[in-house]
């Protein structure tokens, strides 16, 4: 189905793990599906899962529900069933390279060190599909894992909130006029 599109956000499923700078791709999937009114419960592949419409597309909300680093499975799954090409896939996901905050969006490229989709990479077999990043930063006081997976400070939490909500925008774009028009108005210049 040509009009078909998935977007996938990457997270950590469970109460404790809501509110973390690892779960910025559950956050992004939420505030889509609040914008589209699609509930993203339904419980499929693997995953939490609903689907809508958007721009006369058919939309696919997913967000796996296994721990980060296993998330491969649940999109694979979801692809194979729709028959889903990759060109039409969009992961969002947190990064530590990024500033808090800043959104990147990207057509394809590696994992940068990110379990979900260094994991989503390896079952597909291709990382030909696009995603957009949401910078959380890191810290130099704090260990990676213990970082991302803990709760932003306040000011870090607005920006956080913000960036879920520009990267919600950055994915209709995607969806609506495709990936070049997504990169061009979501990365910032001189990158």
């Amino acid at each position: 189905m040509g009009d078909m599109k998935m977007v996938v956000g990457l997270g950590n499923p469970g109460r404790e793990y809501k509110d973390t700078r690892h779960n910025m791709g559950f956050k992004a999937v939420d505030a889509l599906g609040a914008a589209l009114d699609i509930e993203v419960k339904k419980r499929k592949f693997g995953a939490r899962f609903g689907s809508g419409e958007f721009a006369g597309k058919k939309l696919i909300l997913l967000k796996p529900w296994r721990f980060m680093n296993r998330s491969g499975q649940a999109v694979a799954t979801a692809v194979g069933f729709y028959k889903l090409d990759v060109a039409n896939l969009l992961v969002v996901t947190d990064d530590m390279d990024l500033e808090p905050g800043r959104i990147r969006v990207r057509a394809t490229g590696s994992a940068g060190g990110h379990n979900g989709l260094a994991d989503i990479i390896e079952k597909l077999g291709t990382n030909e599909f696009a995603r957009c990043r949401i910078g959380i930063g890191r810290s130099d006081v704090h260990d990676a894992v213990d970082f991302v997976l803990d709760e932003p400070a306040d000011a870090d939490r607005v920006l956080l909130a913000e960036a879920a909500e520009r990267a919600r925008d950055a994915v209709f774009c995607w969806i609506e006029y495709g990936i070049d028009k997504a990169m061009n108005m979501f990365n910032r210049s001189g990158e």
